[in-house]
């Protein structure tokens, strides 16, 4: 796994809605349980925690997609490191339809906005690395480590 870097002064955040019946919000922290459930349910108990604390904030650092009023998607920053983006999730179901591609834009047009100019995609496999370097023009970082090198394995 390697961190990914993207420019957010060089994106265009015009291309964040994914569909006519999908729609990107931040999340209230009214809704938190809604989305850790959903998190953990479709993703894992690690990114639920990550989530956590992206909800868990005056102002909530997660974006949820929202279909026929369920929770499809999320997405957010600022949750295990400042700066970092992720984690981001898609119901299998609805993969393919440009949700994650609207989920990524908004969350990293809130950090532009933020004043952050960089956001850090960490801890990125193999497996998506085309995904964000299609998507956002991330960049793999060629030095070892990451933040997630302090994280107690196996409790």
């Amino acid at each position: 796994m390697k961190d990914m870097l993207v420019h957010l002064y060089g994106l265009d955040f015009s291309q964040k809605f994914p569909s006519d019946d999908v729609k990107i919000i931040r999340v209230l922290s009214p809704n938190s349980d809604k989305v850790i459930e959903f998190v953990e349910k479709n993703f894992s108990k690690g990114w639920a925690a990550e989530v956590k604390a992206a909800l868990y904030k005056a102002q909530p650092t997660c974006f949820v997609a929202l279909h026929d009023k369920k929770i499809v998607g999320f997405s957010a920053y600022d949750a295990t490191a400042k700066g970092y983006y992720g984690p981001i999730g898609v119901d299998a179901t609805l993969r393919g339809k440009n949700i994650g591609k609207a989920l990524i834009l908004h969350t990293l047009e809130a950090m532009y906005h933020d004043g952050y100019g960089y956001a850090i995609i960490g801890g990125a496999g193999t497996d998506v690395f085309k995904f964000y370097e299609k998507t956002v023009g991330a960049q793999i970082i060629e030095k070892q480590g990451n933040v997630y090198d302090r994280l107690i394995r196996g409790l």
